[in-house]
């Protein structure tokens, strides 16, 4: 059974080696789970899947493959009894026993092995046999007050004594709508650790060594902690056409400031000019030079623009091109300024891929950067990360 579940994940691209499932069985050898699908959706887990991101594709998976098993499976007079019990008593709440006294634990349990036996079939509807719809005890979406739901969804009264198949599983693919969780997942790739500061943090290694050579007298090492050093310049384009994405591009926002020790941001409108700003309101009185940022931050910092690159070329190309202020340079001049001074540069677009093509302004800032302009999806900020770290 195992050996068709691990070719299932396989086939759902999943990268589930033989060493895992190896592990897997391992575990089930030494019933470190008692008889449970859910304990053993966790276990599978914990044991196949090594990537945060592909939670959801291997949720998916599984889910598929338990409804196929299910419906494969006749219909079997003959089942654990005394298993079956224990799993419900486990998971029974004291408001679920107060139902099952409605008909009678007995009488349920008698009562659903009567119906394996007589039932020769799928059944749909009714009161009686086991399916779906209908006030019937046994199955799903129905409608009786007690009873145990058998495969499907429920219909919403939530009046099962066990819901079977009842998961919450959160979405968590590298193609969804992303949160700031998933954003940090695929921002943590940008790391470059380095020990700073006091002696805060114990070296295992070095103290084992220096007890041992201390004839077993305890000897403490201490080594200063390891921080995440790495250098990021934050410029984010706001307002206009990027008022529809201002939720994830806050996000993204929270995500790198919770990710990154030393993050320097900025905004600026469409392209960026001879000048951007820290905060909005304040942006025509309290403005930055684009050249001090490239005199006081040096080469190995790591430069991320945030924008939708959705505008008239002539804002890119020509002096005085700004619908906001008069820039003597074309904006096109500072981007290759900014590329140039930091060759670990990426541009992050909310606008989905598949429309960039239709942009000509997407087309040239994509060219000036290099082609380094990756999606605002939790795949393309991964390609985004590992492209910027390459530099460390």
């Amino acid at each position: 059974m195992l050996v068709d579940f691990f070719l299932h994940l396989r086939a759902a691209q999943l990268p589930v080696s033989i060493t895992e499932l190896l592990t897997l069985l391992e575990a089930l050898q030494r019933d470190l789970i008692p008889p449970s699908i859910d304990e053993f959706y966790f276990l599978a887990r914990a044991c196949l899947v090594k990537d945060e991101s592909r939670y959801d594709r291997f949720d998916r998976a599984f889910g598929q493959y338990v409804r196929g098993a299910m419906a494969a499976a006749p219909l079997q007079a003959t089942f654990p009894e005394e298993w079956f019990r224990q799993q419900l008593r486990r998971d029974l709440k004291p408001e679920d026993l107060a139902r099952l006294e409605k008909m009678g634990w007995n009488k349920l349990m008698d009562e659903l092995k009567k119906r394996l036996e007589e039932q020769d079939g799928a059944h749909h509807g009714g009161s009686k046999w086991i399916g779906s719809g209908g006030t019937s005890p046994f199955g799903h979406g129905g409608a009786h007050p007690e009873g145990i739901r058998i495969g499907g969804p429920a219909n919403g009264n939530r009046s099962a004594v066990r819901v079977w198949e009842a998961r919450t599983y959160r979405d968590y693919d590298d193609q969804v709508a992303i949160g700031t969780r998933n954003i940090q997942v695929a921002l943590r790739r940008l790391r470059r650790f380095s020990r700073d500061g006091a002696d805060l943090e114990l070296d295992l290694p070095d103290t084992i060594a220096a007890t041992a050579r201390n004839a077993g007298a305890l000897d403490l090492r201490l080594v200063p902690e390891r921080r995440n050093r790495v250098k990021v310049l934050l410029l984010l384009d706001v307002g206009g056409s990027m008022d529809a994405h201002v939720r994830v591009v806050e996000e993204l926002f929270s995500a790198a400031r919770s990710q990154f020790q030393q993050l320097q941001f900025y905004y600026f409108h469409n392209c960026v000019y001879d000048h951007v700003w820290r905060h909005n309101r304040r942006r025509h009185a309290e403005r930055f030079d684009t050249l001090d940022l490239l005199r006081r931050n040096r080469a190995d910092t790591r430069l991320i623009f945030v924008g939708d690159a959705t505008m008239s070329p002539y804002e890119i190309l020509q002096p005085w091109g700004s619908i906001e202020s008069g820039n003597e340079e074309p904006g096109a001049v500072w981007l290759q300024r900014l590329a140039g001074q930091f060759p670990h540069a990426a541009w992050i677009n909310p606008e989905p891929e598949g429309l960039w093509q239709y942009r000509q302004s997407v087309g040239i800032i994509r060219e000036i950067m290099g082609g380094k302009m990756y999606p605002l999806t939790l795949e393309g900020l991964t390609r985004a990360m590992r492209a910027l770290a390459r530099g460390q």
